[in-house]
């Protein structure tokens, strides 16, 4: 009963995605290809909204649900990682045409090739735990 609220916003989320055509291939083939506007729309609106989030938990000093506040930590100077990794999320992106919480709202809609592309992120997720270590971060 104490996570229900999360089942619930995850839900709402979903239908909110599966509406909006968020998780639509065929959108997100356009996207790839510069043909339309609809997904860097959305993706830009949550960009927008993310920074407002950070910035008004910043300054207004907010609490989580545990409340405790909400500390978020110094920027990171090396632009390597993120280019490295960003290629890496893009080229899944674009193979599978979706990302991680896409994957399963589709697999909700009845699409169950998704089953693959959830035990590839699975893996390639114990890949990364296992190789961490040795990694450069």
């Amino acid at each position: 009963m104490k996570y229900l609220k999360f089942l619930l916003v995850g839900i709402f989320f979903g239908i909110v995605l599966v509406k909006s055509e968020a998780v639509s291939w065929y959108r997100i083939y356009e996207m790839f290809k510069f043909q339309s506007f609809h997904m860097y729309g959305i993706i830009g609106s949550a960009v927008v909204l993310g920074a407002i989030s950070v910035w008004a938990i910043k300054k207004f000093r907010v609490k989580s649900i545990e409340d405790q506040e909400i500390v978020l930590p110094p920027k990171n100077k090396s632009y390597a990682r993120y280019i490295l990794g960003g290629s890496i999320f893009g080229l899944g992106w674009a193979l599978a045409g979706a990302c991680p919480g896409p994957m399963y709202i589709l697999l909700g809609t009845g699409v169950f090739s998704m089953l693959i592309v959830i035990a590839a992120a699975m893996l390639g997720t114990f890949a990364y735990g296992v190789l961490r270590d040795k990694l450069p971060h």
